[in-house]
Protein backbone atom coordinates (compact mmCIF):
# COMPACT_ATOMS: atom_id res chain seq x y z
CA UNK A 1 0.00 0.00 0.00
CA UNK A 2 3.02 2.17 1.09
CA UNK A 3 4.81 2.00 -2.41
CA UNK A 4 1.04 2.65 -4.36
CA UNK A 5 0.58 5.83 -2.47
CA UNK A 6 4.49 6.75 -2.81
CA UNK A 7 4.24 6.07 -6.66
CA UNK A 8 0.89 7.86 -7.04
CA UNK A 9 2.47 10.96 -5.05
CA UNK A 10 5.63 10.72 -7.32
CA UNK A 11 3.49 11.02 -10.21
CA UNK A 12 1.08 13.53 -9.28
CA UNK A 13 4.36 15.59 -8.43
CA UNK A 14 5.76 15.02 -11.59
CA UNK A 15 2.44 15.80 -13.29
CA UNK A 16 2.36 19.13 -11.43
CA UNK A 17 5.78 20.19 -11.90
CA UNK A 18 4.75 19.28 -16.06
CA UNK A 19 2.27 21.21 -15.79
CA UNK A 20 3.92 24.46 -14.01
CA UNK A 21 6.16 24.73 -16.69
CA UNK A 22 3.99 24.15 -19.87
CA UNK A 23 1.46 26.92 -18.00
CA UNK A 24 4.09 29.24 -16.30
CA UNK A 25 6.94 29.66 -18.83
CA UNK A 26 4.09 31.55 -21.17
CA UNK A 27 3.08 33.19 -18.26
CA UNK A 28 6.18 34.38 -17.07
CA UNK A 29 7.29 35.66 -20.85
CA UNK A 30 3.81 37.31 -21.74
CA UNK A 31 2.24 38.59 -18.66
CA UNK A 32 4.76 38.42 -15.95
CA UNK A 33 7.63 39.86 -17.03
CA UNK A 34 6.86 42.53 -19.59
CA UNK A 35 6.12 45.81 -17.32
CA UNK A 36 2.38 45.67 -18.17
CA UNK A 37 -0.88 48.17 -16.36
CA UNK A 38 -1.69 46.36 -13.62
CA UNK A 39 -5.28 45.33 -15.10
CA UNK A 40 -3.54 43.77 -17.68
CA UNK A 41 -1.34 41.66 -15.38
CA UNK A 42 -4.20 40.74 -13.09
CA UNK A 43 -6.17 39.80 -16.21
CA UNK A 44 -3.38 37.57 -17.75
CA UNK A 45 -2.71 36.01 -14.75
CA UNK A 46 -6.18 35.46 -13.90
CA UNK A 47 -6.78 33.64 -17.65
CA UNK A 48 -3.71 31.50 -16.84
CA UNK A 49 -4.52 30.53 -13.66
CA UNK A 50 -7.94 29.07 -14.91
CA UNK A 51 -6.47 27.46 -17.58
CA UNK A 52 -4.12 25.82 -15.77
CA UNK A 53 -6.74 24.44 -13.25
CA UNK A 54 -9.25 23.52 -15.74
CA UNK A 55 -7.09 21.37 -17.62
CA UNK A 56 -6.72 18.30 -15.82
CA UNK A 57 -10.01 18.39 -15.39
CA UNK A 58 -11.09 18.37 -19.12
CA UNK A 59 -8.70 16.12 -19.77
CA UNK A 60 -10.11 13.58 -17.39
CA UNK A 61 -13.82 14.00 -18.34
CA UNK A 62 -13.05 13.82 -21.92
CA UNK A 63 -10.64 11.00 -22.06
CA UNK A 64 -12.04 8.60 -19.08
CA UNK A 65 -13.91 5.88 -19.79
CA UNK A 66 -17.02 8.49 -19.78
CA UNK A 67 -15.26 10.51 -22.17
CA UNK A 68 -17.15 13.58 -22.88
CA UNK A 69 -16.51 14.95 -26.21
CA UNK A 70 -16.92 18.67 -25.42
CA UNK A 71 -14.60 18.02 -22.42
CA UNK A 72 -12.13 16.25 -24.90
CA UNK A 73 -12.50 19.08 -27.76
CA UNK A 74 -11.75 21.89 -24.90
CA UNK A 75 -8.90 20.15 -23.16
CA UNK A 76 -7.12 18.85 -26.18
CA UNK A 77 -8.03 22.60 -27.79
CA UNK A 78 -6.39 23.90 -24.65
CA UNK A 79 -3.50 21.31 -24.46
CA UNK A 80 -2.54 22.19 -28.42
CA UNK A 81 -2.40 26.24 -27.97
CA UNK A 82 -0.11 26.34 -24.66
CA UNK A 83 2.29 23.65 -25.98
CA UNK A 84 2.81 26.34 -28.97
CA UNK A 85 3.05 28.87 -26.45
CA UNK A 86 5.55 27.20 -24.16
CA UNK A 87 7.58 26.69 -27.50
CA UNK A 88 7.64 30.01 -28.58
CA UNK A 89 7.68 31.86 -25.21
CA UNK A 90 11.37 29.88 -24.82
CA UNK A 91 12.38 30.87 -28.16
CA UNK A 92 10.81 34.39 -26.84
CA UNK A 93 13.26 34.17 -23.96
CA UNK A 94 16.37 33.75 -25.33
CA UNK A 95 14.80 36.69 -27.58
CA UNK A 96 14.80 38.87 -24.43
CA UNK A 97 18.35 38.98 -24.38
CA UNK A 98 18.35 41.59 -27.08
CA UNK A 99 15.23 42.74 -26.92
CA UNK A 100 12.78 44.47 -24.43
CA UNK A 101 10.13 42.10 -23.00
CA UNK A 102 7.03 43.53 -24.28
CA UNK A 103 8.37 43.37 -27.49
CA UNK A 104 8.84 39.86 -26.96
CA UNK A 105 5.11 38.90 -25.49
CA UNK A 106 3.44 41.02 -28.28
CA UNK A 107 5.57 38.67 -30.80
CA UNK A 108 5.26 35.52 -28.87
CA UNK A 109 1.30 36.03 -28.99
CA UNK A 110 1.43 37.08 -32.27
CA UNK A 111 3.21 34.25 -34.08
CA UNK A 112 1.54 31.66 -31.57
CA UNK A 113 -1.77 32.83 -32.61
CA UNK A 114 -1.05 32.52 -36.22
CA UNK A 115 0.31 29.36 -36.27
CA UNK A 116 -2.47 27.99 -34.48
CA UNK A 117 -4.90 29.58 -37.13
CA UNK A 118 -3.07 28.17 -39.61
CA UNK A 119 -2.40 24.97 -37.78
CA UNK A 120 -6.10 24.51 -37.20
CA UNK A 121 -6.82 24.83 -41.07
CA UNK A 122 -3.83 22.33 -41.81
CA UNK A 123 -5.48 19.55 -40.03
CA UNK A 124 -8.82 20.21 -41.01
CA UNK A 125 -8.00 20.13 -44.96
CA UNK A 126 -8.10 16.97 -46.60
CA UNK A 127 -4.65 15.75 -47.12
CA UNK A 128 -2.29 16.55 -49.82
CA UNK A 129 -1.20 13.48 -51.84
CA UNK A 130 2.51 12.57 -50.94
CA UNK A 131 4.13 10.34 -54.46
CA UNK A 132 7.17 8.08 -53.62
CA UNK A 133 8.27 5.39 -55.98
CA UNK A 134 9.49 2.50 -53.98
CA UNK A 135 11.43 -0.31 -55.63
CA UNK A 136 10.63 -3.77 -54.34
CA UNK A 137 13.19 -6.76 -54.86
CA UNK A 138 11.43 -9.78 -56.49
CA UNK A 139 8.41 -7.68 -57.93
CA UNK A 140 6.74 -9.47 -60.95
CA UNK A 141 6.85 -7.49 -63.74
CA UNK A 142 3.15 -7.51 -63.92
CA UNK A 143 2.94 -5.75 -60.86
CA UNK A 144 5.35 -3.14 -61.69
CA UNK A 145 3.92 0.23 -61.39
CA UNK A 146 1.08 -0.56 -58.76
CA UNK A 147 -0.74 2.41 -57.18
CA UNK A 148 -0.27 1.42 -53.53
CA UNK A 149 -2.37 4.04 -51.17
CA UNK A 150 -1.72 4.52 -47.94
CA UNK A 151 -4.30 6.33 -44.79
CA UNK A 152 -3.59 6.72 -41.66
CA UNK A 153 -4.42 7.82 -38.46
CA UNK A 154 -7.76 9.35 -39.29
CA UNK A 155 -8.60 9.69 -35.45
CA UNK A 156 -12.28 10.20 -35.87
CA UNK A 157 -12.86 12.02 -32.86
CA UNK A 158 -14.62 14.35 -30.63
CA UNK A 159 -14.86 17.00 -33.47
CA UNK A 160 -17.15 15.48 -35.99
CA UNK A 161 -15.71 14.93 -39.28
CA UNK A 162 -18.39 13.38 -41.22
CA UNK A 163 -17.75 15.47 -44.02
CA UNK A 164 -13.78 15.60 -43.44
CA UNK A 165 -14.22 11.65 -43.96
CA UNK A 166 -15.94 11.85 -47.21
CA UNK A 167 -13.90 13.90 -48.79
CA UNK A 168 -10.97 12.06 -47.79
CA UNK A 169 -12.72 8.78 -49.41
CA UNK A 170 -13.18 10.41 -52.19
CA UNK A 171 -9.52 12.00 -52.71
CA UNK A 172 -8.31 8.50 -51.99
CA UNK A 173 -10.82 6.92 -54.88
CA UNK A 174 -9.59 9.65 -57.42
CA UNK A 175 -6.10 8.26 -57.34
CA UNK A 176 -7.46 5.09 -58.75
CA UNK A 177 -5.58 2.89 -56.23
CA UNK A 178 -4.54 -0.44 -57.27
CA UNK A 179 -4.24 -1.22 -53.08
CA UNK A 180 -6.05 1.12 -50.52
CA UNK A 181 -4.10 -0.07 -46.65
CA UNK A 182 -5.18 1.69 -43.66
CA UNK A 183 -2.04 1.87 -40.97
CA UNK A 184 -4.04 1.83 -37.85
CA UNK A 185 -5.92 4.58 -35.84
CA UNK A 186 -8.69 4.71 -36.92
CA UNK A 187 -10.54 6.39 -34.03
CA UNK A 188 -10.82 7.95 -30.80
CA UNK A 189 -13.72 5.79 -29.55
CA UNK A 190 -15.65 2.87 -30.06
CA UNK A 191 -16.79 1.56 -33.50
CA UNK A 192 -19.76 1.84 -32.36
CA UNK A 193 -19.55 5.26 -31.40
CA UNK A 194 -17.50 6.72 -33.79
CA UNK A 195 -19.43 4.67 -36.90
CA UNK A 196 -21.29 7.53 -38.67
CA UNK A 197 -17.60 9.40 -39.13
CA UNK A 198 -16.02 5.68 -40.23
CA UNK A 199 -18.59 5.13 -42.51
CA UNK A 200 -17.72 6.77 -45.85
CA UNK A 201 -14.05 4.48 -45.53
CA UNK A 202 -17.26 1.87 -46.48
CA UNK A 203 -16.73 3.94 -49.95
CA UNK A 204 -13.11 3.50 -50.87
CA UNK A 205 -12.16 1.29 -54.02
CA UNK A 206 -9.51 -0.61 -54.35
CA UNK A 207 -8.45 -2.69 -57.88
CA UNK A 208 -6.37 -5.74 -56.01
CA UNK A 209 -6.97 -5.19 -52.31
CA UNK A 210 -8.20 -3.15 -49.50
CA UNK A 211 -6.55 -3.76 -46.06
CA UNK A 212 -6.42 -2.28 -42.31
CA UNK A 213 -4.22 -3.14 -39.65
CA UNK A 214 -4.51 -1.49 -35.61
CA UNK A 215 -3.20 1.17 -34.39
CA UNK A 216 -2.53 1.64 -30.68
CA UNK A 217 -5.44 3.72 -29.95
CA UNK A 218 -7.60 0.57 -31.38
CA UNK A 219 -6.54 -0.96 -28.08
CA UNK A 220 -8.41 1.94 -26.40
CA UNK A 221 -11.25 1.16 -27.90
CA UNK A 222 -12.03 -2.40 -28.14
CA UNK A 223 -9.87 -2.91 -30.55
CA UNK A 224 -11.86 -6.21 -32.12
CA UNK A 225 -15.21 -4.30 -32.11
CA UNK A 226 -12.80 -2.01 -34.97
CA UNK A 227 -11.33 -5.29 -36.58
CA UNK A 228 -15.01 -6.79 -36.93
CA UNK A 229 -16.18 -2.76 -38.24
CA UNK A 230 -14.13 -2.77 -40.85
CA UNK A 231 -14.33 -5.81 -42.23
CA UNK A 232 -18.32 -5.13 -42.22
CA UNK A 233 -17.02 -1.91 -44.27
CA UNK A 234 -15.42 -4.04 -47.00
CA UNK A 235 -11.86 -4.12 -45.54
CA UNK A 236 -9.63 -7.16 -45.08
CA UNK A 237 -8.40 -6.69 -41.49
CA UNK A 238 -5.12 -8.08 -41.41
CA UNK A 239 -5.16 -9.52 -37.64
CA UNK A 240 -1.96 -11.38 -37.86
CA UNK A 241 -2.28 -12.94 -41.32
CA UNK A 242 -1.95 -12.12 -45.02
CA UNK A 243 -3.34 -12.07 -48.36
CA UNK A 244 -1.89 -12.16 -51.95
CA UNK A 245 -2.63 -9.74 -54.54
CA UNK A 246 -2.31 -10.92 -58.38
CA UNK A 247 -1.73 -9.29 -62.03
CA UNK A 248 -0.78 -11.26 -64.54
CA UNK A 249 2.29 -13.92 -63.23
CA UNK A 250 3.07 -11.49 -60.41
CA UNK A 251 2.22 -12.35 -57.12
CA UNK A 252 2.75 -10.27 -53.72
CA UNK A 253 2.62 -10.68 -50.19
CA UNK A 254 0.31 -8.32 -48.35
CA UNK A 255 0.73 -8.59 -44.58
CA UNK A 256 -0.42 -7.36 -41.43
CA UNK A 257 0.64 -7.64 -37.78
CA UNK A 258 -1.04 -6.26 -34.94
CA UNK A 259 0.28 -2.69 -32.62
CA UNK A 260 3.40 -2.97 -30.72
CA UNK A 261 1.05 -2.52 -27.37
CA UNK A 262 -1.56 -5.07 -28.11
CA UNK A 263 -0.21 -8.22 -26.52
CA UNK A 264 -0.10 -6.00 -23.22
CA UNK A 265 -3.31 -4.18 -23.71
CA UNK A 266 -5.79 -7.33 -22.69
CA UNK A 267 -7.26 -7.68 -25.33
CA UNK A 268 -7.74 -11.35 -25.93
CA UNK A 269 -6.14 -13.11 -29.24
CA UNK A 270 -4.29 -9.98 -30.02
CA UNK A 271 -0.82 -9.35 -30.11
CA UNK A 272 1.70 -8.78 -32.68
CA UNK A 273 2.82 -11.50 -34.34
CA UNK A 274 4.73 -11.96 -37.33
CA UNK A 275 5.26 -15.58 -37.87
CA UNK A 276 1.78 -16.55 -38.04
CA UNK A 277 0.87 -13.47 -39.72
CA UNK A 278 3.39 -14.83 -42.81
CA UNK A 279 2.49 -18.82 -42.13
CA UNK A 280 2.15 -20.43 -45.33
CA UNK A 281 3.60 -17.22 -47.51
CA UNK A 282 5.27 -18.77 -50.67
CA UNK A 283 9.32 -17.32 -49.46
CA UNK A 284 10.12 -16.50 -52.77
CA UNK A 285 7.71 -13.94 -52.73
CA UNK A 286 8.21 -10.03 -51.68
CA UNK A 287 6.15 -9.19 -48.58
CA UNK A 288 4.50 -5.69 -48.29
CA UNK A 289 3.93 -5.70 -44.10
CA UNK A 290 1.30 -3.13 -42.91
CA UNK A 291 2.47 -2.49 -39.01
CA UNK A 292 1.65 0.80 -36.93
CA UNK A 293 4.39 1.82 -35.09
CA UNK A 294 7.73 2.16 -37.29
CA UNK A 295 9.85 0.37 -34.17
CA UNK A 296 7.99 -2.67 -35.52
CA UNK A 297 10.38 -2.44 -37.89
CA UNK A 298 12.90 -4.54 -36.36
CA UNK A 299 10.71 -7.71 -36.78
CA UNK A 300 9.93 -6.96 -40.18
CA UNK A 301 13.86 -6.94 -41.23
CA UNK A 302 14.40 -10.28 -39.45
CA UNK A 303 11.54 -11.64 -41.01
CA UNK A 304 13.18 -10.19 -44.59
CA UNK A 305 10.29 -7.92 -44.91
CA UNK A 306 10.69 -6.14 -48.49
CA UNK A 307 8.71 -3.12 -47.36
CA UNK A 308 7.05 -1.94 -43.53
CA UNK A 309 4.16 0.57 -43.75
CA UNK A 310 3.41 2.57 -40.96
CA UNK A 311 1.89 5.73 -39.23
CA UNK A 312 1.75 6.40 -35.60
CA UNK A 313 4.08 9.52 -35.55
CA UNK A 314 1.86 12.04 -37.36
CA UNK A 315 5.01 13.61 -38.54
CA UNK A 316 5.51 15.16 -35.35
CA UNK A 317 2.16 16.81 -35.56
CA UNK A 318 3.08 20.12 -33.75
CA UNK A 319 6.69 21.28 -34.24
CA UNK A 320 9.13 20.40 -32.55
CA UNK A 321 7.45 17.34 -31.05
CA UNK A 322 8.82 15.32 -34.08
CA UNK A 323 11.93 15.85 -31.83
CA UNK A 324 10.73 13.83 -28.95
CA UNK A 325 8.72 11.32 -31.44
CA UNK A 326 12.43 10.38 -32.62
CA UNK A 327 13.32 9.14 -29.51
CA UNK A 328 10.75 6.38 -29.88
CA UNK A 329 10.94 5.69 -33.51
CA UNK A 330 13.27 4.98 -35.78
CA UNK A 331 11.91 7.24 -38.41
CA UNK A 332 9.47 10.62 -38.43
CA UNK A 333 8.33 10.16 -41.72
CA UNK A 334 9.18 8.83 -45.66
CA UNK A 335 11.00 6.12 -46.93
CA UNK A 336 14.28 4.89 -44.69
CA UNK A 337 15.87 1.32 -45.45
CA UNK A 338 16.55 -0.77 -42.31
CA UNK A 339 19.03 -3.50 -42.50
CA UNK A 340 20.17 -4.93 -45.68
CA UNK A 341 17.06 -5.83 -47.56
CA UNK A 342 14.04 -4.43 -45.40
CA UNK A 343 12.89 -0.35 -46.65
CA UNK A 344 10.40 1.53 -43.52
CA UNK A 345 7.37 4.09 -45.05
CA UNK A 346 6.33 6.09 -42.50
CA UNK A 347 3.22 8.36 -43.41
CA UNK A 348 2.50 11.61 -41.39
CA UNK A 349 -1.12 10.34 -41.28
CA UNK A 350 -4.12 11.42 -42.81
CA UNK A 351 -6.04 13.02 -39.46
CA UNK A 352 -4.44 14.64 -36.06
CA UNK A 353 -5.02 13.11 -32.37
CA UNK A 354 -6.18 15.60 -29.59
CA UNK A 355 -4.81 19.17 -30.69
CA UNK A 356 -6.92 20.24 -33.29
CA UNK A 357 -3.33 21.57 -35.24
CA UNK A 358 -0.71 20.73 -37.01
CA UNK A 359 2.11 23.03 -37.51
CA UNK A 360 5.17 22.09 -39.93
CA UNK A 361 3.82 18.80 -40.01
CA UNK A 362 1.27 18.33 -43.05
CA UNK A 363 -1.15 15.59 -42.73
CA UNK A 364 -0.92 13.39 -45.83
CA UNK A 365 -2.53 10.71 -48.55
CA UNK A 366 0.74 8.53 -49.39
CA UNK A 367 0.91 7.21 -53.28
CA UNK A 368 2.93 4.61 -53.39
CA UNK A 369 3.99 3.37 -56.87
CA UNK A 370 5.65 -0.23 -56.74
CA UNK A 371 8.70 -0.77 -59.38
CA UNK A 372 10.68 -3.55 -60.13
CA UNK A 373 14.36 -2.88 -59.25
CA UNK A 374 16.26 -0.94 -62.22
Amino acid sequence: MRVLVRRGLTRGLILAAVLSLLFGVPWWTIVGEPAWPTAVTVIGTVVFAAALLAFPVLMYQGHSKKARDWAARLGDSTLGAVWVLFVWSIIGQVASLVLPSTVVAVSVLAISAGLLVWGYTEAMRVPRIRRTEVEIPGLGPDLDGTRLVVISDTHYGPINRVRWSERLAAAVNALEPDIVAHAGDIADGTAERRKEQAAPLGTVHSGLAKVYVTGNHEYFSEAQGWVDHMESLGWDALHNRHVVVRRGEARLVLAGIDDYIAKGSGEEGHGADITRALAGADPTLPVVLLAHQPKQVTIAADAGVALQISGHTHGGQIWPFHYLVRVDQPSVHGLTRHGPATQLYTTRGSGFWGPPFRVFAPSEISLLTLRVPR
